[in-house]
Parts: C-alpha cells; structure tokens; sequence
C-alpha cells in the first residue's frame, strides 16, 4: 500500500502521523511511504531520519494526498484539505465528527473511508488509540490549570498544593476515565484537595480503593456539581461519551456559583466541551475569561509536548494502521470487530451511529458495507 504522511496544518500542531521508526515498520512490511518535507520537525525529527529508514519525501501536501492511497495524520482534515480528498481513499487520523458536521457532510461528499482513532475499540472494551493521548491531555490538564490559576494569567493567585499552614487548592475532576485518573494523580501529586466526580460508582469506587480515600469522590447529579463547582478553584472537563457529543455538565448559569478567578480546564472540547461556554483556543491564546472564570479550552492539548505524544500515538496506532495496510481495510475491519467500530465513513455512508443520530443523518451498520 502507498501511506502518505502529510505534515499537519492545524494552528499550532507539532505532532506527526508516523515518527521515522514506526514508518520503518511499514517499509519492512513492503508498503512504500511518503513523508511531505518537514512534516516531522515540531516532534524532533529531520527529513533525513525518514529517508535513512527507506521513505520518501514529497515537496507538498499536494503531492502526498494525490500519492497515497492511505494517508496517516494525528489531527481530523481541515478546510484546505477538503477538495484534495479522494474517493476511496482511506484515512487513519482522529475525526472526532460528532463536534464538527461539516467535515462530517465533506467525508460523505467526497467518499472516503475514514477510519477514526478515537473510536476504534480494544479487546479489553476500551478505546486503545485515544487512551494515550487522553492520558496525556488528563495528566497536562493539572500542569495547565496550575500556570493560569498564577495571578499574573488571570487566576486567582492560588497554589494548588498549598503550604504548611496555607490550605491546598481545590480540584474538581468531571469524570473518572482516562483523561479523569491523569488528572487525579497529577492533582494528588501536587498535594491538591481533589475530587472526582462520574456516574459510574464502579469508576469511583476504584479511585477510592486506589487512593484509600485521600481522594473525595462525588455522584455527578446537578446539585452535587453546583456544590461542588462552588468550592473549586480548578474545574477538570473530563467526560467522554465515545463518538458522540459531551453533555455539558457545567451548564452557563453554573459560573454564578464559581469564584472569581477560578480555572475550568475542558479537555473535551474537541467533542464539543464539557461547559456550555466552552469554544475551542490555541496554543498561542489558550484562554478567555467569562463572568469571572478563566477557560482553557485547547482543541490539541498534547500537541503541546509534541515529542511525547508523538511517540505515545505512533505506539497505539502502528498495530491496526499495519493491519489495514498489510491485508487491505475490508479484510483488516472483517478481522477485527473493534477495529470496525473506528469505520466512521464509508464511500458515502455514514457508518457512525451516534453521529448519525447527533446530526439526524441516515445511518449505515460497517458490517454492511464492507
């Protein structure tokens, strides 16, 4: 199979689809694979490191998407990359289509096969290729909410783990799963007063088992949250339904009970945020303050420590992209039931279920197209 390797356009994304030990991997396997020029440097490697393990460099964006017919990315294709996608070609990328119907009705346009990262399913019932980089945005999400509690940011001017004689500051955690148990153990790490909160007692009653109990755990039900969020000085937006919108959890009404100054963190603000007045930022201007309260909401938080993730992302996605490309996507989604539930799209066909009901468009079981 041919595999291209565009270099990402999003605002400020350094990460890369396949670092140059990884697309050695391929090479081995016998596919041919094309790397547009520099595509690597934001993660640390040179266009050298790619040619040394047998891959070839391509000038333009251009001239990868009209190469290959499976393009490897980290990020879901934006607006200029709409009219270079071709039918039938397959893409191997994170989507996240429920926060974005527009690039939803341009991958049933334009016929591809979208083959979503964050929806594909392990043997274990967990999601494999969105777990490192949820790790990584959980574990990011304490170091971040720290820096922009710092007065001089907009915070309040509070140290979360406190000093002796000085009480710690206050984290309230939305969510238990991956992104939810970073966060708490970069937060305990710090000597915060921390509290997580979920639906699932199984997940709460496995953080208090693992915390004996140093950990608050909470029930989420409105009145618990408004409580909760009340005390708060750092807000932890860490809910995931997977393939489907966030609920908001924090609804607008909810910052009248915050303090002035406090932090809200969402990393679910690429499946449209946990708070209602959550909107996507950048890197480069990460954070705005509404009736008070400062919001964080980067769409791409791990491409922030590029060279991390990177590395953390090729390692869960290698094993599945290698099977599509060594026995073809049919064979490889036949094969494989949870790799199945990563086809999003299909020639056409909207093969996603909670998209399709999200965005009231027709839905088509994978298992009947392929």
């Amino acid at each position: 199979m041919i595999i291209g390797v565009p270099k990402e356009i999003k605002k400020h994304e350094y990460r890369v689809g396949l670092t140059p030990h990884h697309a050695e991997t391929y090479v081995a396997a016998g596919h041919a694979v094309f790397i547009q020029k520099s595509a690597g440097e934001g993660s640390g490697y040179e266009d050298k490191d790619y040619t040394d393990v047998g891959c070839k460099m391509l000038d333009t964006i251009e001239d990868i998407y009209a190469v290959a017919q499976m393009i490897i990315k980290v990020k879901e294709p934006l607006e200029p990359e709409y009219a270079l996608m071709r039918e039938g070609q397959i893409f191997y990328t994170y989507f996240h289509l429920a926060a974005d119907k527009k690039l939803t009705e341009v991958c049933l346009k334009n016929k591809i096969i979208a083959i979503a990262y964050e929806t594909i399913v392990g043997k274990d019932g967990r999601l494999p290729c969105l777990k490192p980089m949820s790790e990584i945005a959980g574990r990011l999400s304490i170091q971040e909410g720290a820096k922009y509690l710092e007065k001089p940011f907009g915070g309040r001017g509070i140290l979360l783990g406190g000093v002796p004689g000085v009480l710690p500051g206050n984290v309230l955690i939305l969510g238990g799963g991956v992104v939810g148990q970073n966060a708490c153990a970069m937060a305990v790490g710090m000597h915060a007063d921390v509290t997580v909160a979920d639906i699932s007692l199984a997940a709460l009653t496995a953080l208090n088992k693992e915390y004996q109990g140093r950990v608050k755990t909470l029930y989420n039900t409105e009145g618990a949250i408004i409580e909760a969020i009340s005390k708060a000085d750092l807000v932890i937006g860490a809910a995931l339904v997977p393939g489907a919108a966030t609920p908001h959890i924090i609804k607008k009404g909810y910052l009248n009970y915050m303090k002035k100054g406090s932090v809200i963190v969402d990393v679910a603000i690429d499946q449209g945020g946990c708070c209602e007045t959550s909107h996507v930022t950048y890197h480069d201007d990460p954070i705005y303050t509404y009736e008070g309260v400062v919001h964080y909401c980067v769409g791409n938080m791990p491409g922030a420590v590029a060279c991390t993730s990177t590395l953390a992302l090729n390692n869960a996605t290698l094993p599945y992209g290698l099977a599509i490309a060594n026995k073809g996507y049919q064979a490889a989604l036949q094969a494989d039931e949870g790799l199945m539930l990563g086809l999003n799209c299909h020639l056409g066909a909207l093969t996603c279920k909670p998209v399709a009901d999200l965005f009231g468009m027709p839905y088509t079981p994978a298992i009947s197209v392929l």
